[in-house]
């Protein structure tokens, strides 16, 4: 089913999986398409379309059962299942990202963590000790790394991203602030707080 969504259909369903997951999270056993819609910005119609399009979901007056709607929804986005990831940086931010649970809410399991640092490495963050970044092919081809995340400062990003291609990598997750460049089979995502601001801005404004 994924290879028949939009890239605009996939990236609303992968902000209800969010919302979905936060309110479950919450105590919450069922929620309305207008629910979703106050925390999304989408409107409710075109939520109640895009998940029409896989099957009848939701009861009229009840809303939808949020762990079907969850289970439904990472099926489609061939997100099921556990997927591992290897962060790059303990620093300040890596280290937060490591602690906070945001990937393993939606079945990502960061497997190792990378510095470079020597007063960082060998260091425990969370449950995970740090290694050396000189580890990277050996453990991206021990340990199914299947997405690189990078919270190391832009001018060594570049790098890291080239060695996670040369290592097979085809997801890269950039905390940093530089411009990747990557195969054409290498998909970037770029999260800059500044951009999410402007976008936020951009609705307040209309």
């Amino acid at each position: 089913m994924a290879d028949q969504l939009t890239l605009g259909v996939a990236a609303r369903l992968s902000r209800y999986l969010q919302v979905l997951t936060q309110a479950k999270k919450m105590g919450k056993t069922s929620i309305s398409s207008q629910a979703i819609s106050e925390y999304t910005n989408v409107n409710p119609t075109q939520i109640r379309r895009d998940l029409s399009g896989f099957g009848k979901f939701g009861k009229r007056g009840v809303g939808y059962d949020i762990d079907t709607l969850i289970a439904q929804i990472r099926k489609i986005l061939r997100t099921s299942g556990q997927h591992n990831i290897a962060l790059f940086g303990a620093g300040n931010l890596g280290q937060a990202i490591a602690t906070s649970g945001v990937f393993a809410d939606h079945g990502f399991r960061i497997s190792a963590i990378f510095d470079v640092d020597p007063d960082k490495v060998g260091q425990l963050v969370g449950d995970l000790v740090v290694r050396h970044y000189s580890e990277l092919p050996h453990v991206v081809a021990n340990e199914g790394i299947m997405v690189g995340v990078l919270a190391v400062p832009g001018k060594g990003a570049q790098q890291v991203a080239d060695d996670l291609v040369a290592a097979g990598v085809k997801i890269i997750f950039n905390y940093s602030d530089a411009l990747l460049s990557v195969p054409s089979d290498v998909t970037v995502h770029t999260s800059s707080p500044a951009v999410e601001l402007l976008y936020a801005l951009y609705f307040y404004l209309t």
